[in-house]
């Protein structure tokens, strides 16, 4: 038989936590961020991480499971389908628990715990290195389509140059022929 808890449970009695749990679990899951108590917030925490990294997987098995401990279909379907794909890159730390003011009242210490839906910098920069090689396979494809356009008018270029090259050398042969009949003409 499993150890029981120590100390105080959240609403006195193991199913009545279970359900405290469950209820607080759908709603961080359908709202992103609820404002509880620091004590339901750090044992929410562990309970939503293992829900969300049941849902990354996605089996039926796992959604079974995840529909034992929040029976809530619409919560638990939004999970799987939507909530699963924001944390895919991420290897865990899905929740955020913020310290927020004593709750008026009776002063009991308030937390805010949300959804970290933020993507991680490693699955940043993986994407940025993605968009670069896109970026530099559309410029090389680009240049490719480019080259044999290059190429032609490199290769008419090249024509027009041999031709004005040739009638180059066709008028300074020209010149020089005139040239030197000037000079069999001047030593005469």
């Amino acid at each position: 038989m499993p150890t029981p808890k120590k100390g105080p449970r959240l609403g006195g009695s193991p199913s009545h936590q279970r359900k405290i749990l469950s209820n607080l679990a759908a709603q961080l899951i359908e709202h992103g961020a609820i404002k509880t108590t620091d004590a339901k917030a750090k044992t929410l925490r562990p309970f939503v991480e293992k829900m969300i990294t049941k849902a990354k997987s996605g089996t039926l098995h796992d959604r079974r499971q995840v529909m034992r401990h929040i029976p809530n279909k619409k919560v638990v379907n939004y999970l799987f389908e939507d909530l699963a794909e924001k944390f895919e890159n991420r290897p865990g730390g899905y929740t955020r628990i913020v310290k927020l003011e004593n709750r008026t009242g009776d002063n009991a210490p308030m937390s805010q715990i949300s959804l970290v839906l933020e993507e991680t910098v490693s699955a940043e920069a993986t994407r940025a290195t993605r968009a670069a090689a896109s970026k530099k396979a559309a410029e090389q494809a680009a240049a490719e389509e480019a080259a044999p356009e290059a190429t032609e008018a490199t290769e008419n270029a090249e024509a027009t140059e041999a031709e004005v090259n040739e009638e180059a050398v066709e008028e300074s042969e020209a010149q020089n022929k005139a040239a030197e009949a000037e000079e069999k003409a001047a030593d005469k």
